[in-house]
């Protein structure tokens, strides 16, 4: 199998027959798409900043989700607040993550979010050994990752990206934390987000990034001369910097 470990990632198991309209009231995508495959989809503040992103999959006659260790049992937690008297489970599993790309193997999924992301399997062993360049895919595609661009308390989606990820659906009705998104969606031009920059020069992540002097961004994820970055539109014109190195808007079509 051409595949390898996601590693830091933990698989639970929702159960019952509540699970899709519980979920559907709580996630920022439309869960019946679950019909069709896995979901993208992010549980948010009621005030619409960022709690947690996770892959939801279809596995017979119960969801499972795929998320990063860090934020499991939080998520897990704010989850079983949420259930009340509904007909819902939700448990550990010890399924491994398995990814990769080229050919799937049997019983593995596509990764929501971007073709670019190839496969998922979850099972009870793990893949080989890393070896796929996935932060360069990332920086490439501008797709940012758990705990890195996505910031709990702190990232909005939409400044994420989440639209062009199919990780929010601004069609399927009330969830928490959906009418500040829509208020931005609808209401307000976004002025900041996500972009993948050019970098020329010694610069590691975490560089804030200045524009003549004023505070434009910050560097994050790196691949050789290319980046993801969070800007400010208003002030990322002409030539930045982050640190000792120059950095340029390096297509205005992977912002978010």
């Amino acid at each position: 199998m051409n595949g390898e470990a996601a590693q830091g990632r933990r698989v639970w198991r929702i159960s019952g027959a509540d699970r899709m309209r519980f979920l559907q009231g709580l996630v920022t995508n439309d869960v019946r798409k679950l019909e069709r495959g896995p979901v993208y989809a992010a549980m948010l503040t009621p005030q619409g900043k960022y709690l947690a992103d996770f892959l939801l999959v279809p596995d017979g006659e119960t969801i499972l989700l795929d998320v990063d260790a860090g934020l499991s049992e939080g998520l897990a937690r704010r989850l079983a607040l949420y259930r009340l008297r509904a007909d819902v489970r939700i448990e550990p599993t010890g399924l491994c993550v398995t990814r990769g790309l080229g050919e799937a193997p049997p019983g593995a999924v596509a990764d929501p979010r971007h073709a670019s992301l190839g496969w998922r399997l979850y099972g009870p062993t793990p893949g080989g050994a890393p070896r796929i360049d996935w932060d360069g895919i990332r920086v490439a595609n501008c797709i940012p990752e758990t705990g890195i661009e996505l910031i709990p308390d702190q990232t909005y989606i939409l400044e994420a990206g989440f639209e062009r990820l199919n990780g929010v659906d601004h069609r399927k009705g009330c969830y928490v934390g959906q009418e500040v998104t829509a208020r931005m969606k609808h209401k307000t031009e976004l002025r900041k987000g996500l972009v993948t920059v050019e970098v020329e020069g010694p610069a590691e992540p975490g560089a804030p990034i200045t524009a003549d002097g004023k505070a434009a961004g910050v560097l994050h994820t790196r691949s050789g001369n290319r980046a993801i970055a969070w800007l400010r539109f208003d002030r990322a014109t002409g030539a930045l910097r982050a640190g000792e190195a120059t950095v340029r808007w390096a297509d205005a079509e992977t912002a978010a």
